[in-house]
């Protein structure tokens, strides 16, 4: 979600197999070096930019709707107000736009990675800017949501409210996780669609539909678990095709037609009863219902991407957009903190001066709601304006290319570069399970302290080996072919 966004590149791709032989000619299979004459990636795409920001304010309107703040006859109760609401289900086929943030991190990842190809830089490089993005607002999160449980645990707050704060605080990091996951190895899944963008595509599919018939099977849902990477995989795939110009090079009718079939199948999924009609608990574990769901948002999106350019390029939309590109993390991460101390702020209220605080999904709950969208966005806006430094610090980080010698995707993506660094396939494993590790346990003081290590290990290897001045030297005489401006923002 939150890295940076170019218009396609054309791509020509070799006829050779993933072995590589002749590779060399292909930007697309050679990991470290593209074609001779393989065309720049243009710096941004505003449309892409937009429909990023867009999430953004959906992910945020519908955790806020979520909130429930309310006193029952055995005291607080923090709660999902729309858990019970009829008309929830229908409304995620709007709202559930996880999809759409995966097609847009896949067009996103594979325009970055090739201008960083064209720049000489390796698949190393392309994952230490994922990981120094990513990790460094994670960490600030992790330390201070930690510390501050715990200081309420000491000062006497009931365990089971600390917990209920520190599950909804750490629900969204699911998505940190599998992104990082997904971010580090878009190196190693550009060159398979580089080789044949359809076989891969069906073979992630085939894995995805295997996992949801085993889950069926066997009634075990944490099978379904396995589909973590392989549905986002898939879904990120389709970023690609559209990058590649594959969709725009379809007619309109044709995409207007993938979208309504898709929507069709979604339906014939959910109506049969094999899926839940609620597409948020498609979620977890993911199943085949958001790879199609990704198949009608990537259409409509294609349709409307040359309206949404136009309007993102004029100078008030892009002054707005450009905010969000700036500090998209730092709003992802904390505004489930503001909604929580908002939350608790509210029944202190209650209990001081007798704040009314109306039960969920009642006529007085649905009419506060635009009051506490303004309050909750305040909220968010100010922890924002705080945190915002350590995203922008990782973009400082990141924009400094080290010079790494590759030639495949796995000595390209996950080979060490001196003694002296973390090896980057450890950082990305770390990074990853640092964020795993509060998402199930939540954010308890060894847990905390243990995630912080992890996420520590991650971002030391997001910083690679110091290159040496004639690693630098080699990194700056690369051929005519590289692009001679700044390295690209990661973002």
């Amino acid at each position: 979600m939150t890295l940076n966004a170019e218009p396609p590149a054309v791509i020509r791709r070799s006829t050779s197999g993933p072995a590589g032989h002749g590779s060399s000619a292909s930007p697309g299979l050679a990991l470290r070096h593209p074609a001779p004459h393989a065309p720049h990636a243009p710096h941004r795409d505003a449309s892409i930019d937009a429909a990023r920001a867009a999430c953004l304010v959906v992910v945020f309107a519908l955790h806020a709707m979520m909130v429930g703040v309310s006193v029952g006859a055995d005291g607080p109760v923090l709660e999902n107000a729309l858990e019970h609401w009829a008309g929830f289900a229908p409304a995620t086929w709007v709202v559930q736009i996880m999809p759409l943030f995966f097609v847009i991190g896949g067009f996103a990842g594979w325009s970055n990675w090739r201008r960083m190809q064209q720049r000489g830089q390796g698949a190393a490089d392309f994952v230490r800017g994922r990981l120094a993005r990513l990790i460094r607002p994670a960490i600030a999160l992790v330390a201070v949501v930690g510390a501050v449980l715990a200081a309420l645990s000491v000062a006497g707050m009931p365990a089971e409210t600390v917990a209920t704060a520190g599950y909804r605080i750490g629900q969204p990091l699911w998505f940190l996780a599998v992104y990082i996951g997904c971010s580090s190895l878009v190196p190693v899944m550009a060159w398979l669609h580089a080789w044949h963008p359809l076989v891969t595509a069906a073979a992630l599919l085939a894995v995805v539909v295997a996992v949801d018939v085993a889950r069926a099977a066997t009634g075990i849902d944490g099978i379904g678990f396995a589909n973590l990477l392989a549905v986002w995989l898939l879904v990120q795939q389709g970023g690609f095709f559209l990058a590649d110009g594959t969709i725009e090079r379809m007619p309109r009718a044709a995409r207007l037609a993938a979208a309504a079939g898709a929507f069709g199948v979604l339906l014939a999924l959910t109506i049969g009863g094999a899926y839940s009609p609620d597409l948020l608990m498609n979620l977890n574990p993911p199943t085949v219902c958001l790879v199609v769901l990704g198949v009608a948002q990537l259409a409509l999106f294609s349709l409307v991407r040359p309206a949404l350019r136009r309007w993102a390029e004029r100078p008030r939309p892009a002054r707005a957009v450009a905010s969000f590109g700036e500090w998209g993390m730092t709003l992802y991460l904390w505004h489930m903190p503001a909604f929580v101390t908002i939350a608790g702020l509210l029944l202190v209220l209650h209990d001081v001066v007798g704040l009314s605080l109306p039960v969920p999904l009642t006529e007085e709950w649905w009419a506060s709601r635009p009051l506490w969208l303004v309050v909750a966005a305040l909220g968010t806006t100010a922890l924002v304006r705080v945190f915002a430094r350590w995203e922008r610090g990782s973009r400082r980080a990141a924009a400094t290319p080290t010079a790494t010698p590759t030639a495949t995707p796995t000595a390209g993506a996950f080979a060490p570069t001196s003694r002296r660094s973390v090896p980057v396939a450890v950082a990305v494993i770390a990074g990853a399970a640092g964020v795993a590790l509060v998402l199930v346990l939540g954010f308890g003081p060894v847990t905390s302290l243990v995630a912080l290590g992890l996420l520590g290990v991650a971002l030391a290897g997001s910083r690679g080996s110091r290159a040496t001045g004639v690693g630098r030297r080699r990194a700056v005489s690369r051929p005519a072919s590289a692009d001679s401006s700044a390295p690209p923002r990661s973002r």
